[in-house]
């Protein structure tokens, strides 16, 4: 592998790095504030995040492998088990988050305002353009699918930390209850694709049609 390829992984596995840092700190304010207040659409968020952050550790541990120069079977075996477990990540998210927007339209309890989770939606609205580009730009400069398929996974954040905002805005200046639960199911369509596309990928990716050339390659 040249220098030039090296660095731009090594740059790309920086952006992975503040996307992780970002997705940290999305999990740990916008669960608790969704917990304080009873908010499904803060906590849906938080646990979609916990999805982004763990596609943006193992996106990591992928581009660390081939800037060490693993061997291209070794490359597959990363990509196939980062999509499994992603896949997996994904379907029990949409579970929690139908389980925990039904209750609430069961309960028809008013989620209560929180400026903690207003403002890590507000943060995350201007970061998610920035992480999606790097993510895309480096991508495209190293023909690195998936670290492409991961920018647009960002930009549809983008879409749901909008819908959560215009949830909570509609329950606190509308008195709309339902709207609290309603945003939360919106993202369920989109975390199920990709349960399902990343599903797809993982059962795509054929490791017998490489042979590992090297064992001291891997890492």
């Amino acid at each position: 592998m040249n220098e030039k390829r090296t660095n731009l992984l090594r740059r790309g596995r920086y952006v992975e790095v503040a996307s992780l840092i970002c997705n940290l700190t999305e999990i740990a304010v916008s669960l608790t504030a969704g917990f304080a207040t009873g908010s499904s659409a803060l906590i849906s968020w938080g646990v979609d995040s916990i999805v982004e952050g763990n596609s943006a550790a193992f996106m990591i541990w992928r581009l660390h492998g081939e800037e060490n120069g693993i061997s291209e079977h070794e490359v597959l075996k990363r990509k196939k088990i980062a999509l499994g477990v992603l896949s997996t990540a994904f379907t029990i998210a949409v579970l929690f988050i139908c389980y925990e927007a039904i209750g609430k339209f069961i309960s028809q309890e008013t989620a209560s305002m929180s400026w903690w989770g207003i403002g890590i939606l507000l943060v995350s609205l201007v970061v998610n353009p920035m992480l999606a580009w790097g993510k895309y730009y480096y991508g495209r400069k190293t023909e690195s699918a998936t670290l492409k398929y991961d920018a647009i996974d960002t930009m549809i954040c983008e879409y749901q930390t909008i819908v959560v905002l215009i949830g909570i805005g509609l329950v606190q200046w509308q008195g709309w209850w339902w709207a609290d639960p309603v945003a939360a199911l919106l993202i369920v369509p989109y975390v199920a694709w990709e349960a399902f596309e990343a599903g797809r990928d993982a059962w795509a990716v054929a490791l017998g049609n490489v042979v590992s050339t090297d064992s001291a390659d891997d890492n």
